[in-house]
């Protein structure tokens, strides 16, 4: 077993007792190495948040969990995401909705787009669409949806996405600038929030969030 391989097991073994067994399983599934730049892939299962260039990043690999976790992921659901970076988390929650499931994953940056396509279809993930777009307005035309994951923090909890969450959908998002939190928003008959912990994500930049 090579030493990534035994990283690997550390780092879902870190996980056990802190989060459903199903993230777990699908973390197990998707190779992080795929989803990070060539000089970093010896880190892949580092727990923390590693450069995908243009001043973005890959999430820790807890706080994929943790959203995940929150979001309560199950089969069949259609899920959108914003903020797809390199499609690694994507690729686990494409995991935990399987091959019924749907995730669109919205991202401001070609780049980032063309790369996280390469990278889903190297990992073998068929049901993850990306998508190049200003995420902090969604994406109306696959509304409504069963849950949303925010992976950039925004000043407020952005009105479009509360919109096409369906009722009795979740969402994920972190807010604030110097100083954020992780939301749990909940639609009921009205809109519920929950501040989870202190998160550090970039900006949400778009109409809806920080302008550049």
């Amino acid at each position: 077993m090579g030493s990534r391989a035994l990283n690997r097991e550390q780092l879902l073994g870190s996980l056990q007792g802190n989060v459903k067994e199903s993230v777990i399983s699908a973390m197990s599934r998707v190779p992080r190495e795929l989803f990070l730049p060539v000089a970093l892939k010896s880190r892949a299962y580092d727990d923390t948040p590693l450069p995908i260039g243009l001043n973005q990043t890959i999430s820790a690999p807890h706080m994929v969990a943790i959203m995940c976790d929150l979001l309560d992921l199950q089969p069949g659901m259609t899920v959108l995401e914003v903020g797809g970076g390199s499609g690694y988390h994507a690729a686990v929650m494409a995991e935990m909705v399987g091959p019924e499931g749907k995730v669109y994953s919205v991202e401001r940056m070609p780049e980032l787009v063309a790369a996280a396509k390469r990278n889903l279809e190297k990992a073998g993930i068929k049901n993850v669409t990306v998508i190049e777009a200003d995420g902090s307005l969604g994406l109306a035309e696959h509304a409504p949806y069963d849950r949303i994951s925010v992976a950039a923090t925004a000043p407020k909890v952005p009105e479009s996405l509360k919109q096409q969450l369906k009722v009795g959908g979740k969402m994920v998002l972190p807010v604030g600038r110097d100083y954020q939190d992780l939301y749990l928003v909940t639609r009921k008959n009205g809109f519920y929030v929950e501040e989870k912990m202190g998160v550090v994500f970039v900006p949400l930049i778009g109409e809806e969030g920080f302008k550049e």
